[in-house]
């Protein structure tokens, strides 16, 4: 039997692991909780899942689940992390974990005590195409990188959606700005120096025009960050801006670009020298899957994730700065 997996909500991005699951020989999902128990047994249901529950909690006791994937608003990410781990369950954390750096070694410190794996799910970071790039760097292909630039951006037109509310941590760097972070991060280690601005998104619920339910989130952010070599990382991100992707990695000789960096669904990485342009195609892979199934491995192996405790603390710590969380 693979690792049963359970989900800590009905949120949408629970339909890319329900797809990723069906191609995993490694990890089933078996579970689902919401806080409505009709909700999560329609969910069930529709989705072919054995057990529902009408709490979180009640997932989290039940044996049947070996692993829980917290896919809840960005503002319950770490507090639920702790209680799947003080469960003894393992636990996949959607990005992002925490803009706070004492709420992911909190989290971290209470998975090491049950004997647990914690990751936090950055599916890009599992792609081909994300280690194709970082080979090309090792390679010496651009010589000494020297600039990372970083776009993610799509209009978010939902305003109901839990991304546009202050209370649950949303906003467009929480979202996706995580990623640019991520990338900037994986390419130049650890920034010394960490500089953004947002631009507020204010919106009223009250027809009358009021300010009875006013929500102010960043709708764009832009931000630089300086590593201690002398590279420099610059990103922007957006829920007001059209839908860009884009991961450039300049170097002292040469560019290496992903057209696609987070969804890699048409993988492969361009590569500028002079005035020479290669493409270089890479096999599409569910990202997703990949995730999984490193978290499955992990668990069956007793070797430490892929994204572990000291790559989300890095991530916390970054946004901890730029939100002055």
């Amino acid at each position: 039997m693979g690792l049963r997996l359970g989900l800590l909500s009905t949120a949408r991005i629970n339909d890319a692991i329900l797809a990723a699951a069906a191609e995993s020989a490694a990890v089933e999902v078996v579970a689902v909780a919401s806080r409505s128990e009709e909700r999560a047994a329609a969910y069930a249901r529709s989705h072919g899942i054995a057990s529902s529950y009408g709490s979180y909690e009640e997932l989290l006791g039940d044996d049947e689940v070996d692993a829980v994937y917290v896919s809840l608003p960005n503002g319950l990410h770490a507090e639920w992390a702790v209680r799947c781990a003080d469960a003894g369950k393992h636990v996949l954390v959607e990005k992002p974990f925490s803009p706070r750096v004492a709420e992911v070694e909190r989290a971290f410190d209470a998975a090491e005590r049950a004997g647990v794996v914690m990751t936090e799910g950055f599916m890009w970071r599992h792609n081909p195409q994300t280690f194709r790039l970082l080979s090309m760097i090792g390679e010496g292909v651009i010589g000494e990188v020297r600039l990372v630039r970083a776009v993610f951006s799509f209009p978010l037109g939902r305003p109901e959606d839990p991304r546009w509310d202050p209370a649950l941590e949303g906003g467009a760097l929480m979202d996706v700005g995580t990623y640019c972070i991520s990338a900037a991060r994986l390419i130049c280690g650890e920034p010394t120096d960490i500089a953004g601005f947002g631009t507020a998104n204010v919106r009223e619920s009250d027809p009358g025009g009021g300010l009875a339910d006013v929500r102010a989130v960043d709708s764009r952010f832009a931000g630089v960050l300086r590593f201690d070599d002398g590279a420099l990382a610059t990103f922007d991100c957006g829920f007001d801006l059209p839908g860009r992707d884009g991961l450039e990695v300049v170097g002292s000789d040469g560019t290496l670009y992903l057209t696609d960096p987070w969804h890699a669904r048409s993988p492969g990485v361009v590569v500028q020298r002079g005035d020479e342009t290669e493409h270089e195609r890479i096999e599409p892979t569910n990202s997703y899957r990949l995730q999984l199934d490193d978290l499955a491995e992990a668990i069956e192996t007793n070797r430490p994730p892929l994204l572990g405790r000291n790559d989300a603390v890095g991530q916390a710590r970054v946004l901890e700065e730029l939100l002055g969380a």
